[in-house]
């Protein structure tokens, strides 16, 4: 059951150590090589391996589906990483589009609602800074900012993000804690320097009426 939101809710008190009700938010960062997906205490990544074109597509879809559906029901919120444009150019973008939108397509038929978070709010929200590896070499950046925003999955919100897809984990698991903290159900304090990310996020109209 939905309800209409206005605006997005203020700060509030963890409520993970309380037993309260906790709405259901799954963080999704899409590639064709290897897809994070996340909840509020988990992460996985999916990797393709050989598979291309139609049958990857597929495939990748199969698994996202698995994991925003429980049981009969759907997630109550799916957090989405938009498109990195400054990478529109790069091999494979065609088909990575087609990927987004296939998920956000199946989203909407099954009545998920689901935000669109750009790569810079998610850092903003994990480290306080868009590039926050500004002060590395040119060279080192996106590797280091990378490791960044892992480290923040992993320490802040205890979430371990291993293996060959670690980074597309922690991507996903920040998505997740994003879209909780704009619920109201934060699982662990966030600055406000991080948390301004929330205001340029494309959120849906719809939310949990159990948010309220």
């Amino acid at each position: 059951m939905t309800a209409e939101l206005q605006s997005a809710p203020v700060t509030l008190p963890s409520v993970q150590a309380t037993g309260e009700w906790q709405p259901c938010v799954v963080g999704l960062d899409l590639s064709l090589a290897s897809t994070g997906i996340a909840g509020s205490d988990w992460a996985r990544a999916f990797r393709p391996g050989r598979r291309r074109s139609h049958e990857r597509l597929d495939w990748l879809l199969a698994a996202v589906a698995l994991n925003v559906k429980v049981g009969t029901d759907g997630a109550d919120l799916v957090v989405v990483e938009g498109a990195a444009y400054a990478q529109g150019g790069q091999a494979g973008h065609h088909e990575l589009a087609g990927l987004w939108w296939l998920v956000t397509q199946y989203l909407w038929r099954c009545r998920i609602p689901y935000a669109v978070v750009t790569p810079h709010g998610r850092t903003i929200y994990a480290t306080g800074r868009a590039n926050p590896a500004q002060d590395y070499p040119r060279k080192d950046r996106a590797r280091v900012a990378k490791g960044m925003v892992r480290a923040v999955a992993v320490e802040r919100y205890g979430v371990a993000c291993d293996g060959p897809g670690r980074y597309d984990q922690a991507d996903a698991t920040i998505l997740a804690a994003m879209g909780l903290d704009w619920l109201g159900y934060p699982t662990v304090p966030v600055p406000d320097s991080h948390r301004r990310a929330l205001e340029a996020v494309r959120w849906p109209d719809l939310i949990p009426a159990s948010a309220n």
